[in-house]
């Protein structure tokens, strides 16, 4: 349609024809009308055919709706700097997340400060929220590894994980994210690095031994993939770690950034199949150089190939949390790196489009 068709009451004469005819339109009503014309002109008058009102709109998001959940680590908020734990909890219950994954430290209310009834008073609260804890996982797993060459922080490292796989429970979660050795961590200096084998052999039994009192408490261990670590580097190494221990209490924690340096997110989903437990949504961009936690991003401020991601998860039998994992919460108004995660998976969902 050309604009310049629309008949637009401008000029003096024509109000002064109408208010003579006896309208009652004001210069105010007719421009409303013309703008309102033309914006429904431009949008009709583009190539293809109009979009209906009910039809979804693939560049708003995706046009099938996807039975999975929301979920962002409290990684991303600045707590316990700036925030309470409560005050992150409700400000993802107001975002719109159905979940929120904890993290265990050693100086929180998440650590072995704490024991079962401090972890049953956050469960609770989040409960009376309205929020799930979707998972618990650590940066102690580094610090103290289960496959370092130090014995003693070997144990350490096995102490911390079953305190932790206590704390799951006592959250009410059924997911604890395991990371069961490194051969290099290249962001330590004071690690040394294990042999491959060595390696392998000792993450097989720290998790042998982890697993009796997981089952106890019907908790999951699970192995997430690193590849910076060195270890467990493909779908078909992870698989065969997860299966040898014959338990549907070992699983995979699938973290979609940490392998997308070389490998495709939507390539591993399909071989992990049905092992997958808990996801990271974890976004990384392929066109920068920095190789360290810098290069993780806002999610969709990346490479990801997020339709095929998703697309993979659902054919796979996936039903679970799809956890935003991010560690630089915003200096400035950190509550809009949430609801703009929120707006991201909801669209990448198709909750809105």
């Amino acid at each position: 349609m050309n604009l310049s068709s629309i008949p637009l009451l401008t000029d003096a004469s024509a109000f002064h024809a109408a208010e003579h005819d006896g309208a009652t339109v004001s210069r105010r009503t007719a421009l409303k009308s013309a703008v309102a014309l033309a914006g429904a002109a431009a949008l009709g008058g583009q190539a293809g055919e109009p979009t209906r009102a009910d039809s979804p709109d693939p560049r708003r998001g995706a046009p099938k709706r996807y039975d999975l959940k929301k979920s962002i680590n409290l990684w991303a908020f600045p707590y316990p700097q700036r925030m309470t734990l409560e005050e992150c909890l409700r400000l993802a219950k107001e975002a719109g997340f159905d979940g929120i994954e904890l993290n265990y430290d050693l100086e929180s209310d998440l650590s072995p400060k704490s024991g079962t009834a401090e972890f049953t008073a956050i469960r609770k609260t989040a409960e009376r929220i309205g929020l799930a804890v979707s998972g618990l996982c650590s940066f102690l797993f580094w610090p103290y590894p289960l496959t370092s060459n130090d014995p003693e922080k070997r144990a350490r490292g096995l102490e911390l994980a079953g305190k932790m796989a206590q704390a799951a429970h006592d959250l009410g979660t059924e997911n604890l994210l395991v990371v069961p050795g490194a051969v290099c961590i290249p962001w330590r200096t004071d690690h040394e690095p294990v042999p491959n084998d060595v390696c392998d052999r000792r993450a097989r039994e720290a998790v042998g031994r982890l697993l009796p009192a997981a089952e106890k408490l019907k908790v999951h261990l699970n192995i997430e993939n690193i590849f910076f670590n060195g270890y467990l580097m493909t779908p078909m190494e992870l698989n065969a770690f997860v299966d040898s221990f014959g338990s549907e209490y070992v699983r995979v924690h699938f973290d979609t950034g940490n392998i997308m340096l070389f490998q495709f997110p939507e390539h591993w989903i399909p071989l992990l199949g049905r092992r997958i437990g808990n996801t990271h949504f974890k976004e990384f961009t392929k066109k920068g150089t920095d190789h360290s936690l810098e290069s993780f991003r806002p999610l969709l401020d990346g490479t990801t190939n997020w339709p095929a991601v998703i697309e993979a998860l659902a054919a796979a039998g996936y039903r679970g949390y799809c956890t935003f994992e991010y560690f630089h919460p915003y200096e400035h108004y950190p509550e809009a790196l949430v609801y703009q995660t929120s707006d991201s998976l909801d669209r990448m969902l198709g909750r809105k489009a």
